[in-house]
C-alpha cells in the first residue's frame, strides 16, 4: 500500500465484508456489534421479568397477613427474582456493553472469536429461556436464588423445579466464561498500535480484571451444581451428612462465586464510571495508575471474602477474624477509586450534562451501600442481623448503586452512538428522580425492619410485630421506583426513534470509539490508527478524519477478508494481521446441540442427553475445521513499508490466549474439586468410608506412566518435523490411560454408597473427558496433516500442546489426590 485509496471505494469494500446479512439469515451474525446489542436487548428483557417479580414480592409484604401470595408461590417467584437478576440481567448487560465497546475503544474492528462470541449469546438465550419456561409452567425453583442444601435436595424438594435451576444457571454461566474468555484476548492482543497497557483505556482494564474473576469465580458454582444434580438424579451423596456428604460444602462453593461475583458486577459498572467522570470533567483520570492497581488488588481480595456468608454456621474463632478482616480490607481499593473520582471532578470544569445526574446518585448510594457493608463485617453484627432485611437493604444498595446506577448513565452517554440521536434531558431528569427516591425509600427502611427482626424470604407477617408501616413504605417506594424505570425505557425508546441528530463525539470524550460515525459502522475503523496517549481524540482532535481518509493501517482497497491487528501484549506494537471469520449459522447449531443435551438432562433422557453431547462435539470439530488455515498464511501489507504475517504463523496469537484462559477457568473447577474433597475428608461427619479405591499397582504405574508422557509430548516443542510423532505418541498415553480409568471405574462399585466413591468417581470421570478430548485433538491434527500437509502452524500445534500439558499434569495431580487423601492406602 502506497497511497490512500479512494474513500467512498474503500468503505463500500469494507462494508460489503463487514456487514451482516438482513433479515432472517442476521441470526448467522457474528459481529460484535450485534451480539453486544443482542446481549444487552436480552438483558433488558429479563431485568423488565425481574422487575415484576420484585414488584409482587413488595405486593405481598405490603401489610401483615397478606393472603395475595401462598409460600411455595412467593418462594418460587422470591427465588427467581434473584436468579433472573443474578445471573441473567447483571453480567449479561454488563458482558453486552463490553462486547460493544471494547474493540471500538482498544482500535480493532472485532472481538478476538466471533463465532465464540455468538455460541455464547446463543447460550445465555437458551439457559434464560429454560428458566423461564419453567416458571411460566409452575415449575419454577423455590429453594432460594442461592439453592441451599439439603432444602435443595430431592428429599425436601423433589420434581424438576431445582433442576431447572441447575441446568438453566449453568447454560448461563458457559455463556459468561465464554465471553471472560473472549474479553482477555480480545483486551491484551487486539489494540491499536502504539496502545501500550499503560495508554489502555480504564474501562478495558476493568474488563480484563472482571473477565478474569469470571474465569475464577464461575467455576466452583459449576462444579457445586453439577454434584448437586447428580446428588438429586443419581443418588451420589456429596450433600447427605449420613453417608459421608457435608451441606457446607454447598455454600463454600457456591459463596467462592457469590462474592466475587458482587464485584464482577462491580467493576465494569466502576469502569463505566472511570470512563464518563475524565470526560464530563474535561480532565483526564486523576491517580490513573492507583484506580489500575486498586482494581487489580480488588479483583484478588474479593476472593478471600466467601466467608463473609457463613460467620453463623460454627466456622472456628481464627478464621472468622481473618475473613472479617479481609472484608473490612478490600473497603481500600474501593476508597481509592471514589477519591479518584472525587479529584478528577475536582480539578476539571465539570459539565452537568444528564449522565452526570445518575452518576451523583450513584456516588450518593453505593457510599451508603459500603458503610453498611462494613458493618455486616463484623462478626458480632453480623450474627444479628444475617438472614434478616437488613441484608436485602445493604445487598440492593451495592448491587444497585454499584450497578444499575452507572448503567443508567452509560445508556445514555452511550446511546448516541449505538443510535446516532441524543437523548431527553427532561424525561431523563424525571426519570432519574423517580428512582432515586423510590429506591431509597423501598430500601432504606429495611435496614429498620431488619434490625427490628424481620428474616428474609417470609411470605408473611403477624400484625403485632410492627412491621406493617415500614413495610408499606418499602411497597410505595418499590412502585415508585418502578415508574422511574418505565420512563427511562420509554425515554431509551423514543430517543432512538424520534431523538435528535448527533454530531460525531457529542460529549467531546477522549476515548477511540467516539472517533467514528453515528451509529457505527459494520467495520469499527476505515483504518487503524497509532495511538500515543490514554485520551487519543484529546490529543488529536482530527484522528476520526484521518481513519475515515483510510490513510492508517489496514486500509488496503478491496480487503481480501475481514482484517484486524492483533499487538504485543505490553509494549501494543503491532504482531501479525487477524483473519477473522465472517457470518455462520455454526454457533446456532453448537448451541441448540448444546441446549439439547441439557434438555436431555433435565428430562432425565440420558441417552438423548449423549447423542446430543456427542453432535455438540462434532459440530464443534467442524467448527475448527473450518476455520483452520487450509494453506501457509501469507503475509500482509499492513502499512507502508510494513508487512505482517497472519496470526497463525505469529506465536501468542488470540487462540493461545485463548486456550491458556479456558485452562485457567479449567483449573479452577479442578482446585474447586480437590477443595471438595479435602474438606469432606476433614471435615464431614461420617468418615472414613467402609470402602476405598484401592488401585492394583501396575494399574497406578500404567497411568503415571502415561499422564507424563502426555506432559512430555507437550514439552517437546511445536516443531513441524516431528509434530506427526508426538502427536501419535500422545494419542497413544490418552487411549491407555483412558482404559486404566475405565479399569478404575468398574473397579469403584456402586458410588451411591459413600461421599467418597462418589467423589472419586467424578475424579475418574474429570480426568476421561481430558484425556478423551486431548485424543481427539490429536486424532484431528493428523487428520488435518493428512489433508493440508502444508498448513500446519507452529501457533497451532502450540495450542494443542497447552491442552495435552494441562490433562496430563491436572491428571498426575488427581491421580496423587486418589493416592494420598486422608484414610487412603
Amino acid at each position: 500500500m502506497t497511497e490512500a485509496p479512494d474513500t467512498r471505494t474503500l468503505h463500500e469494500a469494507l462494508d460489503a465484508h463487514w456487514r451482516s446479512p438482513s433479515g432472517w439469515r442476521g441470526m448467522s451474525a457474528v459481529n460484535h456489534t450485534a451480539m453486544g446489542r443482542r446481549f444487552m436487548a436480552a438483558a433488558l428483557c429479563f431485568f423488565l421479568v425481574g422487575g415484576v417479580l420484585a414488584m409482587l414480592i413488595r405486593a405481598q409484604l405490603a401489610t401483615s397477613h397478606s393472603g395475595y401470595l401462598d409460600s411455595e408461590l412467593y418462594s418460587q417467584i422470591f427465588t427467581m427474582h434473584g436468579t433472573v437478576m443474578m445471573f441473567l440481567f447483571a453480567i449479561p448487560m454488563l458482558e453486552g456493553f463490553a462486547f460493544y465497546l471494547l474493540p471500538k475503544m482498544l482500535g480493532a474492528r472485532d472481538l478476538a472469536f466471533p463465532r465464540l462470541g455468538a455460541y455464547a449469546w446463543w447460550c445465555y438465550l437458551f439457559g434464560g429461556l429454560i428458566l423461564m419456561a419453567g416458571m411460566a409452567l409452575g415449575l419454577a425453583p423455590s429453594s432460594g436464588w442461592f439453592m441451599y442444601t439439603p432444602l435443595a435436595g430431592s428429599r425436601y424438594t423433589p420434581g424438576i423445579n431445582s433442576d431447572i435451576w441447575l441446568i438453566g444457571v449453568t447454560f448461563a454461566e458457559i455463556s459468561a466464561l465464554c465471553g471472560a474468555v473472549e474479553l482477555i484476548a480480545t483486551i491484551l492482543k487486539m489494540r491499536a498500535p502504539g496502545m501500550s497497557l499503560a495508554r489502555m483505556p480504564v474501562f478495558a482494564w476493568y474488563m480484563l480484571v472482571t473477565a478474569g474473576m469470571i474465569l475464577v469465580g464461575f467455576p466452583p458454582l459449576i462444579l457445586g451444581s453439577i454434584l448437586l444434580e447428580l446428588e438429586r438424579a443419581f443418588g451420589l451423596p456429596f450433600f447427605t451428612v449420613e453417608l459421608g456428604g457435608d451441606n457446607l460444602l454447598w455454600q463454600h462453593l457456591f459463596w467462592m462465586f457469590g462474592h466475587p461475583e458482587v464485584y464482577i458486577i462491580f467493576l465494569p459498572a466502576a469502569g463505566m464510571v472511570s470512563t464518563l467522570v475524565p470526560t464530563f470533567a474535561r480532565h483526564p483520570l486523576v491517580g490513573h495508575a492507583w484506580v489500575v492497581n486498586a482494581v487489580v488488588a480488588m479483583g484478588f481480595l474479593s476472593f478471600g471474602l466467601w466467608v463473609h456468608h457463613m460467620f453463623t454456621v460454627g466456622i472456628p474463632q481464627l478464621s472468622l477474624a481473618l475473613f472479617s478482616a479481609a472484608s473490612m480490607l478490600v473497603a481500600l481499593p474501593t476508597a481509592i477509586q471514589f477519591f479518584a473520582w472525587i479529584a478528577t471532578l475536582w480539578s476539571g470544569r465539570v459539565r452537568l450534562r444528564l449522565p452526570m445526574l445518575y452518576l451523583g446518585g450513584f456516588l450518593v448510594i453505593f457510599v451508603l451501600g459500603g458503610l453498611t457493608g462494613v458493618m455486616v463485617a463484623l462478626v458480632p453484627f453480623n450474627v444479628q442481623v444475617h438472614d434478616t432485611h437488613f441484608v436485602v437493604a445493604h445487598m440492593h444498595y451495592v448491587l444497585i448503586g454499584g450497578a444499575v446506577f452507572p448503567l443508567m448513565a452509560a445508556a445514555y452517554y452511550w446511546m448516541p452512538h449505538l443510535s446516532g440521536r441524543m437523548p431527553s434531558a427532561r424525561l431523563g431528569s424525571a426519570a432519574f428522580w423517580f428512582v432515586f427516591i423510590g429506591f431509597n425509600l423501598t430500601f432504606l427502611p429495611m435496614h429498620l425492619t431488619g434490625l427490628l427482626g424481620m428474616p428474609r424470604r417470609i411470605f408473611t407477617y403477624a400484625a403485632d410485630t410492627g412491621w406493617d408501616t415500614l413495610n408499606l413504605l418499602s411497597s410505595l417506594g418499590g412502585f415508585i421506583q418502578a415508574i422511574g424505570f418505565g420512563l427511562f425505557l420509554i425515554d431509551i425508546v423514543l430517543h432512538a426513534r424520534k431523538g435528535g441528530g448527533a454530531r460525531r463525539n457529542p460529549w467531546q470524550a477522549g476515548t477511540l470509539e467516539w472517533a467514528m460515525p453515528m451509529p457505527p459502522p459494520s467495520y469499527n475503523f476505515a483504518s487503524i490508527p497509532d495511538v500515543g496517549s490514554r485520551y487519543p481524540l484529546w490529543e488529536d482532535p482530527a484522528l476520526g478524519d484521518k481513519i475515515e481518509e483510510g490513510r492508517l493501517w489496514l486500509a488496503a482497497c478491496p480487503p481480501p477478508t475481514r482484517q484486524t491487528l492483533s499487538v504485543d501484549v505490553v509494549t501494543g506494537e503491532p504482531r501479525s494481521v487477524i483473519h477473522l471469520p465472517g457470518p455462520t449459522w455454526m454457533p446456532l447449531y453448537a448451541g441448540i446441540a448444546t441446549g439439547a443435551f441439557f434438555l436431555a438432562v433435565l428430562l432425565k433422557a440420558y441417552a438423548a442427553a449423549l447423542a446430543a453431547a456427542a453432535i455438540a462435539v462434532l459440530l464443534f470439530a467442524c467448527w475448527v475445521w473450518q476455520l483452520a488455515p487450509k494453506g501457509r498464511p501469507p503475509r500482509v501489507d499492513a502499512s507502508p513499508g510494513v508487512d505482517l504475517p497472519g496470526h497463525w504463523a505469529a506465536g501468542g496469537s488470540p487462540g493461545w490466549w485463548g486456550m491458556a484462559c479456558t485452562l485457567a477457568a479449567n483449573a479452577t473447577l479442578l482446585a474447586s474439586l480437590v477443595f471438595g474433597s479435602l474438606f469432606l475428608s476433614l471435615y464431614a461427619p461420617n468418615w472414613p468410608p467402609p470402602k476405598w479405591l484401592e488401585p492394583a499397582p501396575w494399574a497406578v504405574a500404567t497411568l503415571g506412566i502415561a499422564l507424563a508422557g502426555l506432559v512430555a509430548a507437550a514439552l517437546a516443542g511445536p516443531a513441524r518435523n516431528r509434530a506427526a510423532a508426538l502427536q501419535t505418541a500422545a494419542a497413544a498415553c490418552a487411549a491407555t490411560a483412558l482404559g486404566i480409568i475405565v479399569l478404575l471405574v468398574r473397579q469403584l462399585g456402586s458410588p451411591g454408597q459413600h461421599a467418597y466413591l462418589a467423589l472419586m468417581l467424578v475424579v475418574l470421570v474429570y480426568m476421561a473427558i481430558h484425556l478423551g478430548v486431548a485424543l481427539l485433538m490429536c486424532l484431528y491434527a493428523l487428520c488435518r496433516r493428512a489433508v493440508h500437509p502444508a498448513a500446519i502452524c507452529d501457533e497451532e500445534l502450540r495450542v494443542q500442546a497447552l491442552w495435552s500439558g494441562y490433562t496430563g499434569l491436572s491428571g498426575l495431580a488427581l491421580l496423587g489426590l486418589m493416592l494420598f487423601l486422608p484414610g487412603s492406602p
